[in-house]
């Protein structure tokens, strides 16, 4: 069994215990109050009505809509690092090897895969694919898409550049592709199984970077048919298909920021599927008898992210106060009625790396204030910036965070709301000077491994990094090139418990990720949150 396997199920069966708390937690909500915040921050929403509804139609086309909390950046699947993007983009890219239902790995793009030697991996790939433009994919096409994501100087400065390794070249072969690492990469067929959606190349080189994101020519079971920028996308099924062809005909992805909406358009058989139930929603939507709740323990952490080189979170005590300020366990038990768990370090329970000596920060509001004069701090005043309607009650949870720091003695702090669409493209700039000094965050990780969520977002050279720390740079540099995996998991529970001290966050909890189904269709959610439309069935 291998350590990605151990790690899979012990998530898992964590996952089991804390669908059973959703339950409870969505039974015990007595509250059906409109969303104020929301109703109030609302633009985004979509007004057409255009969602598919209800699986299927009365010319016996079977069209499911989905709406989300927000919609893409753009269709460039290697130009992004977003969940709603990826939801969307995955339905018509692929990448070498998927993942199943339960989070283990299986066959993509390529049917085979091997270890060549430390630091070398070999991908077989499939034989008759194609792209939606009725090109052959080739080992060319395989590897320039790789090249793309992690050289800088191959067409973009892909946001992905960590999340395939460090890699030094990729050598397109016979039927097959071979990459080569800085180092061993010990995890480099989780981080395929994730990450690495595959493009041809020629299509990318005769076309500029606004066609690119307005189209798509993927090898997945949809092919873009509309394409709405900020309303909704809609695919319809790729004919020529390489693996088993979807029972759904059409998928229409659209998306409103306001939860309310979401739900009214679940419970008016104008979508299928909609994402973040709010919990005072749950039981409006148990109570219907067209849709029902699905939900399941998410991958994705969520935090507010100080960044290191800015006052006052340049200052660890500052930082440090800013975990004591802000009472977790009461936001996740008021606000999110019990969806979510209390967090302490970057890594989730059961996840490679995770320390079980590391507690979250008690709510101390007094040994806040005392840290926040030890850092010379007293009397600044400082902002959180919030997305809307990204995350379950991300508002809510900002405003419930800011107002507990307000009420500190020496601080004041007001609250920014913000579209995600414009939040995260100053996140994912690349550029530390043009990130938010202090904002709200979630971020998933689906390769079940403390890597993926620090060396992105916490190493020097991370790509979303907002700290910089010789110490968590060295840690994590030993654990990529350690081979032995108890000698690396203790190298990671020690990056965990630097990083907890450090405080680079506020550290807040692990998200759930709560889905309204329509009872038309069968469909189970993931935990890595991407929806699956191809999988989807009519009941």
């Amino acid at each position: 069994m291998s350590n990605d396997d151990t790690t899979r199920r012990r998530f898992l069966r964590t996952a089991g215990s804390a669908t059973a708390a959703v339950a409870l937690a969505g039974c015990s909500s007595d509250s059906d109050q409109p969303d104020q915040t929301e109703e109030q921050s609302d633009t985004t929403g979509d007004s057409s009505g255009n969602g598919a509804g209800n699986g299927g139609d009365a010319e016996g086309t079977f069209s499911v809509g989905v709406t989300m909390g927000q919609m893409d950046s753009g269709l460039d699947p290697q130009d992004h690092a977003e969940t709603n993007t990826e939801i969307i983009v995955g339905q018509a890219y692929e990448g070498l090897m998927d993942r199943d239902k339960e989070g283990g790995i299986i066959e993509s793009l390529a049917t085979d895969w091997e270890r060549v030697e430390p630091g070398v991996a070999r991908f077989t790939l499939r034989d008759n694919v194609t792209f939606h433009s009725g090109d052959s994919l080739t080992a060319e096409d395989v590897a320039y898409s790789i090249r793309r994501i992690v050289f800088e100087d191959v067409d973009i400065s892909s946001p992905q550049a960590n999340d395939l390794g460090a890699v030094s070249e990729v050598e397109a072969g016979d039927g097959e592709v071979t990459v080569i690492f800085d180092g061993l990469n010990p995890i480099v067929f989780q981080l395929f199984a994730t990450n690495g959606e595959i493009m041809q190349q020629s299509w990318i080189e005769e076309n500029d970077s606004d066609f690119i994101n307005r189209n798509t020519n993927g090898t997945g079971p949809f092919q873009l048919s509309n394409y709405d920028s900020g309303n909704q996308v809609t695919f319809e099924t790729y004919e020529d298909y390489w693996g088993e062809k979807a029972e759904v005909d059409e998928v229409t992805l659209s998306a409103s920021g306001e939860s309310s909406t979401r739900v009214n358009r679940l419970l008016a058989e104008e979508s299928d599927i909609v994402t973040n139930v709010p919990p005072q929603e749950v039981s409006r939507v148990e109570g219907s008898d067209v849709a029902s709740i699905n939900a399941v323990p998410s991958t994705r952490v969520i935090f507010l992210q100080m960044r290191y080189d800015v006052e006052p979170f340049s200052s660890q005590q500052f930082r440090q106060a800013m975990n004591y300020a802000v009472d977790v366990e009461g936001i996740i038990e008021n606000v999110l009625n019990g969806f979510g768990s209390i967090t302490g370090q970057p890594t989730l329970e059961a996840f490679t790396g995770y320390n079980p000596d590391v507690d979250p920060y008690p709510y101390d509001p007094d040994e806040a204030e005392r840290l926040v004069e030890e850092s010379g701090h007293a009397g600044v005043e400082i902002t959180l910036q919030t997305p809307i309607g990204r995350y379950l009650k991300d508002v809510e949870i900002a405003q419930a965070a800011a107002s507990q720091i307000d009420s500190l003695s020496n601080v004041s702090c007001e609250l920014e709301q913000r579209e995600f669409s414009s939040l995260v493209q100053d996140i994912t700039t690349g550029n530390i000077e043009d990130k938010p000094h202090f904002n709200l965050l979630g971020w998933g990780n689906g390769e079940f491994d403390a890597s993926q969520t620090i060396i992105p977002l916490l190493a020097s050279n991370g790509a979303l990094t907002v700290l910089e720390n010789d110490e968590v740079d060295a840690l994590m540099e030993e654990a990529q090139n350690e081979s032995d995996l108890e000698k690396r998991e203790a190298i990671l529970r020690e990056a965990n418990q630097l990083l907890h001290d450090l405080a680079p966050w506020v550290f807040m909890h692990q998200q759930f990720s709560v889905y309204g189904v329509s009872n038309g269709i069968e469909w189970q959610p993931r935990n890595d949150e991407f929806i699956d439309v191809d999988t989807v069935s009519s009941k």
